[in-house]
């Protein structure tokens, strides 16, 4: 394992030593009863970085965004995202089986939602169609290779929002990359959600969870859903502890990950029978595509063989995705065999 170079995802980082020494020194008791004083503090911290009145620590991203639609909707609603969007593609249907809502899909070019996208496809209480309950943004965008969505254009969304009487949402799983990215805090970054999600479990290191944030009064009604969700967690503070050190420490140093992100971009920019955008690299998110007859799968087994892992995200799509535990000279070595492999495809097939 010490040897892989490892790019599926930021999702496979390991706890820093000083998250490992945390957890084994954290004060715990039983967070159900709300008797955890590690995660009771790891909870009010989260809220006060995020302007907010409460917090909910939870296992995982995927249950935090499920609480906060459930919380924001109705049965028989309709939830607008992106046609990209996480809630969609990566969460297994929960928001029609948890919350009995329909998912309102819209394709956009750059993955990025604007009122402009919106509008049209919000529907008012009518005989013929589900109404609109809440809407749905992913910042970064994932699947659209990690892409930020400036702070104007979700300003936007929150005030016309507003006046429709519609709830927002954030799945900000990667908020702190956005907020590295525009030299935003993520409290002015996500004051117009109604509800926020961040991940602690990505790039910033920590072994398991994420964070709901909203008003006190949402948060109450968000514990009970976790419980319903089997989120009740007992002794949780060995894991909080790491937490709190992935929310205080971690977001300072998400730069160095955007620059190794660059730096396969531009390597990949450079070979021939590979396409990629380098407008889409803002984060560190490397999506690009195969224009040869090497595909994805191929290609991901070649570099595997040489202990580098990456995901398909498609039959011509490969993701890579930089974080703490690769550094720059293994984005090095992937970059060089990266190339190596796909010109030694493109001559074997020539």
């Amino acid at each position: 394992m010490a040897d892989l170079i490892d790019l599926r995802s930021d999702t496979v980082t390991r706890p820093t030593p000083e998250m490992r020494a945390a957890m084994a020194a954290a004060e715990v008791g039983d967070d159900v009863y709300g008797e955890d004083p590690t995660v009771n503090l790891l909870e009010s911290r989260a809220a006060a970085v995020f302007g907010r009145e409460a917090a909910l620590f939870v296992p995982t991203g995927t249950m935090g965004n499920q609480i906060a639609l459930r919380l924001l909707t109705q049965p028989g609603q309709e939830i607008i995202c992106e046609s990209r969007a996480h809630i969609l593609d990566w969460e297994m249907a929960t928001t029609a089986v948890f919350s009995g809502c329909l998912i309102r899909a819209v394709p956009t070019k750059r993955g990025t939602l604007t009122w402009k996208d919106i509008e049209p496809v919000i529907y008012g209480r009518g005989n013929f169609r589900a109404t609109t309950g809440c809407i749905e943004i992913e910042n970064t965008a994932n699947l659209t290779g990690g892409r930020v969505t400036p702070l104007p254009v979700m300003e936007e969304i929150w005030n016309n929002a507003k006046e429709r009487k519609l709830p927002v949402h954030l799945d900000g799983a990667r908020i702190f990359n956005a907020a590295t990215v525009l030299g935003v805090d993520v409290k002015t970054l996500t004051r117009g959600f109604d509800t926020v999600m961040f991940c602690l479990s990505k790039g910033l290191c920590a072994p398991v969870g994420s964070m709901l944030v909203g008003s006190r009064e949402r948060m109450d009604q968000a514990r009970i859903y976790r419980k319903a969700l089997g989120g009740g967690m007992r002794q949780a503070g060995v894991l909080a502890a790491a937490g709190l050190i992935a929310l205080e420490n971690m977001p300072a140093r998400l730069h160095e990950d955007h620059a190794n992100a660059r730096l396969l971009a531009e390597a990949l920019s450079h070979m021939e029978g590979v396409s990629i955008d380098l407008n889409s690299v803002e984060t560190n998110i490397v999506i690009f595509r195969l224009t040869g007859a090497l595909s994805a799968t191929e290609l991901v087994a070649r570099l595997k063989a040489r202990g580098i892992l990456a995901s398909t995200v498609g039959h011509d799509a490969i993701r890579l995705v930089t974080h703490h535990d690769v550094s720059r000279g293994q984005c090095i070595t992937a970059a060089e065999a990266l190339t190596e492999e796909v010109e030694a495809a493109a001559v074997t097939r020539a």
